[in-house]
């Protein structure tokens, strides 16, 4: 039964690797190119940034939000409570509450993790070249507070072809 149970969570662990083992794309230009795509300017991130010690962090954010929004962590696919969300609204940093990512552009990636396809503007994420765990990937970041999202793929749907895959814990949803 153990050896049942240890072989499980190897090919789950396999999946979920070769599902964020993608080609590193530039994601600003790709989405710069695409101008079918509405932008809400009204939820533009402002520019100012927040900025906290890892003492000031840890008061505000739960074990979990800490380890993957502080430490670049990632929760387990299929673990999140926005993986299956149908839920409208927006979803916004759960560490500072910058608007990121809308319920309408949110699609089911079959990964584990919620996707979505575009951000709310593209000033409130920000992308970082990741080497980790010998693959090169995107890393999507809070313009903000610099917290850690996920990452972004380029096998995503219409019209942007981008798939963001972020982490539950990220994220805090603001219902309409």
């Amino acid at each position: 039964m153990q050896f049942k149970n240890l072989l499980f969570c190897v090919i789950v662990g396999l999946l979920n690797f070769c599902a964020c083992q993608q080609k590193v794309v530039n994601v600003s230009a790709q989405a710069a190119d695409n101008q079918s795509v509405k932008i809400d300017s009204a939820l533009a991130w402002d520019g100012k940034k927040i900025e906290k010690t890892p003492e000031e962090w840890k008061k505000n954010l739960d074990e979990m939000a800490f380890y993957v929004l502080r430490e670049k962590g990632t929760e387990r696919a299929f673990t999140g409570k926005y993986a299956n969300s149908k839920e409208a609204g927006t979803y916004c940093c759960a560490a500072c509450r910058l608007p990121l990512f809308d319920s309408k552009t949110k699609f089911d990636s079959g990964t584990g993790w919620p996707s979505y396809y575009q951000p709310i503007h593209p000033k409130n994420v920000g992308e970082i070249v990741d080497n980790s765990h010998g693959m090169q990937r995107v890393e999507v970041v809070c313009n903000r507070c610099g917290g850690h999202l996920g990452h972004v793929f380029d096998d995503g749907p219409a019209p942007t072809g981008l798939r963001y895959c972020i982490n539950s814990v990220s994220l805090i949803l603001e219902k309409k």
